[in-house]
């Protein structure tokens, strides 16, 4: 009897020995499942035996609100769902190499034990698979066929100039509304470069439940991201991927389960939205997490004009609309009256008064809409200390609206800028803004708002302006040598991050570099964190290349004194492509080291206590500080033939100060947007930790905060949020049978799989 003959018959003996063993067997092996009086515990296992790191999820729908709790078995398949309200409950199993076992009935209290079902075959088991994974597949074009050549050539736009500009037009035009591999996006009726160029054009009508009136807005944008590319060539690239997966093509990698810290996480989630697209969530002040400890979580709606409530006490749910009136008062509209207004992105106060970006009021209107308020003449009047400095004679104006959650009055503030985020700065005083439009940092003194009740009065703004002249010792002169004047002849204006030379209010061509100037930076801002070290904010800059951090302090007199440094990621040795582009989120530790989540799957970390030049000509460039960066891939596959990233999609990130997910303190965390997670950084081992949301698949969250509801109650007082943000809806797990989601989801980490 040969060796090979004799360990098959070994292997064949010990499955059929195993597979006749019985899932009490298994249960009995292992030490027992405390019972508690809210909660479900017990065994999963299979064929092989206990079933470790997969999930198992609790649902019920006889809240006021649907209901998800989900824990991970340890290595000795034992689960314990802690902290589950009174109700009767579907619970089953789900995890990788496997299908989803039979949903059978639970309630708190009652222990019980699970059965896993083995996926049949390996397409059976990646249906399971995050987005990621199958958009791995996608052949994005080599290096070698770039620059493009148009339709006559290689089908790809001449505008694009690297593969790097390729990967971010995918990331960038698409990722930002959905993921990219989804069930949704890789299956298609027609998977022909027809069949796609049809699909692109179907929009949902108007007043649709999760779009409102902009479905035909984002068909467009659809057309013209395919155009971008070049749209021969895109159109072929996605039809070949869609017929490759039809043919039974498979991920070339599968997902490891939860391993290690991984199976200590709980997840939460309550349906909230009523169905509607949900852009952000916020719980807390970023500065002191236990404010409106156990209060509402907030959303936005942005596309219909709501503001959500979720109260994660009683599970209910309330949404208010209000309106932006053309006398600049800002009112709360009755349920029955549609909302005339554009949330974008909140954020609470010390107070716990809830801020909101309002994108809605000025611009150009569309055909047929009532005629929208022009810029107010304080913005570019001279008597106006900063319109002296730089007036803002744009389109872009918005409202930056405080809503009083005590009074449930409401009011607004007309700002002279582009409004996105928003951050509260260290002094707790000034609520800085972001904006992709206006080239500026703008803020509402908080104190004299209150107060006076005042625009003019309470607001400001400052162009971004780098010391450039420093003749002194490099760093040394950081940060001193900046004149902010009306004379902006006195700066090089030059085109900066993707801009356009010229732009902004002193609109002429830029002349040479002079470098006994200061510089003027242009370009839009996106994500922003302030820097508890030493009270400056920092912000994400929007163009993808080159890609950079910008770090800004208004200091004592604004605008004289603001002072800014500018970040670009390191240029590679082909002088073309970058460690890292498509920056849009951006956090800061304790320690004043900044992070950044690029979006083509990269998390950068800048020490600017590294740098050895923060001034003089060389800052001009961005690229000055070489030794201050370090760079790492996020976990998951990579697209075929990319040497950096992944193929996820980074959206915004969040450094956690405090503590609340249960990690450690400064942890960097980063919204895995197309990978169902939200991917933890541990800063000891440099190894990501995966929060991976299994169900309802199609986790697409944009940014996340943490709150303390209780100190005193260890990891069940304290959690982190993130809402399910893709904008159609209907892509989630479900489809459009989900009708009421998306989801609020809380992560918390408690210290080991059985904690209760």
């Amino acid at each position: 009897m040969t060796r090979q003959f004799i360990r098959a018959l070994f292997a064949s003996t010990c499955l059929v020995t195993s597979a006749t063993w019985n899932q009490a067997s298994f249960a009995a092996a292992a030490p027992a499942v405390p019972v508690v009086a809210d909660g479900i515990g017990g065994v999963v296992s299979g064929t092989k035996g206990p079933e470790a790191g997969v999930w198992v999820i609790a649902e019920t729908r006889d809240l006021p609100t649907r209901f998800i709790k989900i824990v991970v078995t340890d290595d000795q398949g034992r689960y314990l769902i802690p902290e589950l309200p009174k109700a009767n409950y579907q619970v089953w199993v789900r995890g990788y190499g496997l299908v989803d076992s039979q949903k059978v009935e639970g309630a708190p209290g009652k222990n019980m034990n699970l059965t896993s079902v083995q996926a049949p075959d390996a397409k059976a088991a990646a249906q399971y698979y995050p987005a990621n994974y199958w958009e791995s597949l996608i052949r994005v074009p080599p290096e070698s066929e770039f620059p493009g050549t148009g339709p006559k050539g290689n089908g790809i736009s001449p505008n694009m100039q690297t593969q790097q500009q390729w990967i971010s037009q995918l990331k960038n035009g698409c990722h930002q509304c959905h993921q990219i591999g989804d069930a949704p996006t890789r299956t298609l009726l027609d998977n022909t470069p027809e069949g796609w160029a049809e699909r692109i054009t179907k929009a949902r009508g108007l007043g649709d439940q999760a779009l409102g009136d902009h479905g035909p807005d984002f068909a467009t944008n659809m057309q013209n991201n395919m155009t971008g590319f070049g749209r021969t060539r895109a159109l072929a690239m996605y039809a070949d991927w869609t017929q490759r997966i039809a043919k039974g093509e498979l991920p070339p990698e599968s997902p490891p389960r939860p391993q290690g810290v991984e199976r200590n996480f709980v997840l939460t989630s309550w349906d909230w939205s009523n169905g509607r697209y949900n852009h952000d969530n916020v719980s807390t002040d970023r500065h002191n997490p236990t404010v409106n400890a156990n209060g509402p979580i907030y959303g936005v709606i942005g596309m219909w004009g709501y503001i959500e409530e979720l109260n994660p006490v009683t599970l209910e749910t309330r949404e208010f609309g209000y309106k932006v009136n053309p006398n600049k008062n800002v009112e709360i509209l009755p349920p029955d009256q549609p909302p005339d207004a554009f949330p974008h992105n909140p954020m609470l106060d010390q107070n716990g008064n809830l801020w909101i970006t309002d994108r809605g009021r000025y611009g150009a209107p569309k055909p047929g809409a009532p005629e929208v308020p022009q810029v107010p003449a304080y913005c570019t009047d001279a008597t106006h200390k900063y319109a002296k400095y730089w007036p803002q004679p744009g389109k872009s104006t918005n409202t930056a609206v405080l809503y009083y959650p005590k009074t449930k009055a409401i009011e607004g503030v007309t700002m002279c800028n582009d409004l996105h985020h928003l951050m509260m700065g260290s002094d707790k005083k000034t609520m800085y803004f972001s904006g992709t439009g206006t080239s500026v940092v703008s803020w509402v003194d908080v104190d004299t708002w209150s107060k006076t009740k005042d625009a003019v009065k309470s607001m400001g703004w400052c162009p971004m302006v780098l010391d450039t002249n420093s003749t002194t010792p490099a760093r040394a002169a950081a940060l001193t040598d900046v004149a902010i004047t009306p004379d902006r002849t006195q700066w090089n204006d030059t085109a900066h991050a993707g801009t356009k030379a010229g732009e902004g209010p002193a609109a002429a061509k830029a002349p040479p570099f002079d470098a006994k100037k200061d510089t003027r930076v242009a370009g839009g801002l996106y994500g922003t964190d302030s820097d508890i070290s030493d009270g400056s904010m920092w912000f994400a800059k929007t163009a993808p290349f080159p890609t950079s951090i910008v770090r800004f302090h208004a200091g004592s007199n604004p605008p004289e004194t603001c002072r800014t440094e500018m970040f670009e990621a390191a240029l590679l040795p082909d002088g073309k492509s970058y460690e890292g582009y498509n920056a849009r989120g951006m956090s800061v530790d304790s320690k004043g080291v900044a992070w950044v989540a690029f979006a083509h799957g990269r998390l950068g970390k800048l020490d600017r206590g590294k740098c050895k030049v923060l001034s003089g000509p060389t800052v001009a460039k961005g690229q000055h500080c070489p030794e201050g960066w370090s760079y790492y891939d996020t976990p998951g596959p990579k697209l075929a033939g990319i040497k950096t990233g992944s193929s996820d999609f980074h959206y915004l990130m969040w450094v956690d100060l405090y503590d609340t997910l249960g990690l450690g303190k400064d942890v960097p965390i980063v919204a895995g947007s197309n990978s169902d997670s939200l991917l933890a950084f541990d800063t000891k081992t440099e190894k990501f930790n995966i929060l991976r949301v299994p169900y309802p698949r199609s986790f697409h969250t944009r940014g996340m905060d943490g709150r303390i509801d209780n100190p005193n109650t260890g990891w069940k007082g304290k959690g982190v949020m993130a809402t399910y943000a893709s904008q159609p809806v209907w892509h989630q797990e479900g489809g459009e049978d989900a009708s009421t989601g998306p989801q609020l989801v809380k992560f918390q980490v408690r210290p080991d799989p059985l904690a209760y």
